[in-house]
């Protein structure tokens, strides 16, 4: 049998707490680069609109920088073009709440939200790694009967009733 040595994939992080912005606002600009490569979710960020993606730009390239950064101090061999994004999320910070005046001397309370951005950036599986697996994979595999290939379990339909006449 052959025997698969499993890599711990590395983690990298950055997080920017306590922004003044929404968490919902915040998602939308973080779902367009979840899972893309770093290079290009780089290039995804830096042309968007929303006001939130200067900060999150930020975050990013925070996360790449403490990836060469843990690399050179461990001594891993971590490649930044085979970096990709693996998580980016929003979470709800505490609310800060204010009071806007109403009419006739009354007071409307409202809340402003804030939000804690993080980022996970995760070097991706080389190919010859990952072609070692898939082939080793089938060898491990062979005290499993094979299934005949292309044949599906025919279904077994109910009897039919008949009527007594």
């Amino acid at each position: 049998m052959a025997k698969v040595v499993a890599e711990t994939i590395r983690e990298f992080r950055a997080e920017a707490k306590f922004q003044r912005t929404s968490p919902q606002k915040a998602k939308l600009v973080l779902d367009m680069i979840k899972g893309l490569r770093v290079e290009q979710a780089l290039n995804t960020v830096h042309f968007s609109t929303k006001r939130m993606a200067p900060v999150i730009e930020k975050v990013l390239r925070s996360a790449i920088q403490n990836a060469t950064y843990v690399s050179q101090e461990q001594g891993l061999d971590v490649d930044v073009d085979n970096l990709y994004v693996r998580t980016a999320i929003a979470n709800e910070g505490p609310r800060m709440k204010r009071i806007r005046p109403a009419p006739m001397g009354r007071a409307f309370r409202y809340q402003r939200r804030l939000a804690h951005i993080i980022v996970t950036v995760a070097e991706k599986k080389s190919d010859a790694a990952s072609v070692a697996t898939k082939a080793a994979a089938p060898a491990a595999d062979t005290s499993v009967a094979p299934k005949a290939a292309g044949k599906k379990p025919t279904a077994k339909k109910p009897a039919s009733k008949k009527l007594a006449k």
